[in-house]
């Protein structure tokens, strides 16, 4: 990758938290084009939280974000819903719409956010199912189906608009293995396919060092990042017990003990 090239997203000394309580401080991170980013760290650290102010839900205390050198929380309402625009996002609970079919479902952003007419929007849909591997369940409703599929509805929503960014909150929470591998797996196939940059809160470690080629690590103890970069680098290199430990979950310990 050319070092030169602007990165798509840059968190620059970011604050965020409730009220007075600061959940994490000083982010400093790139998000390069192409990469599949992890957000990683135990449960309760502040991934989900520092999703949601990078993806404009959530206004930190302090600090940028970027995108595209554009700051987002610096700009007025019309400039964030520019570059909102080129957001998709997958939420940990899947957020559809119980009472729409999934074509309904996955049509919604289009027909919120674009002009097309009735059998373009269709089309679009009939696309955005066969590449999550759903083609032919437009008529379907999401409480026939597994947690799985419902996931993957869920993305060829996130999808429908083409984003040039997709976020993923815990993907792969309430997934069997086999689910979860699929869902890595596709997620791999749409960032090659449509080109996306991909940023993913996760614990799971399957899934990091499957499909991750980039990451911060966030420290709840000290309420700050401790590590970023390839995490396969990391598991390699780093001198930090807390990194190493949640990356073997505590494997190579209990190796040494024994």
């Amino acid at each position: 990758m050319d070092s030169t090239m602007q990165p798509v997203i840059e968190v620059q000394g970011l604050d965020i938290g409730y009220d007075d309580d600061i959940v994490m401080q000083n982010l400093n991170f790139s998000v390069n084009k192409g990469d599949i980013f992890i957000v990683m760290g135990v449960s309760g650290c502040g991934k989900s939280t520092l999703l949601k102010s990078m993806i404009g839900l959530k206004e930190p205390v302090k600090g940028k974000v970027l995108f595209y050198a554009k700051s987002y929380w610096d700009e007025e309402k019309k400039g964030q819903q520019k570059i909102m625009r080129g957001f998709g996002v997958l939420y940990q609970s899947g957020a559809l719409w119980s009472s729409l079919t999934v074509g309904e479902n996955v049509a919604l952003p289009l027909q919120l956010y674009t002009k097309l007419s009735r059998q373009q929007i269709q089309e679009i849909v009939a696309l955005k199912l066969s590449l999550v591997g759903l083609e032919g369940y437009e008529d379907s409703y999401p409480s026939g189906m597994s947690g799985g599929m419902c996931k993957r509805v869920s993305l060829a929503r996130a999808i429908a608009l083409d984003p040039e960014i997709i976020f993923f909150d815990e993907p792969s929470a309430g997934l069997d293995p086999i689910n979860s591998r699929m869902l890595d797996d596709l997620i791999l196939e749409l960032r090659d396919g449509l080109g996306a940059t991909i940023v993913i809160v996760t614990h799971e470690l399957a899934s990091i060092f499957a499909i991750g080629n980039n990451s911060v690590f966030l420290d709840e103890k000290s309420k700050t990042m401790i590590a970023t970069g390839d995490p396969k680098a990391l598991l390699a290199n780093s001198k930090d017990s807390r990194v190493i430990e949640f990356l073997t979950r505590g494997s190579i310990k209990d190796e040494q003990k024994s």
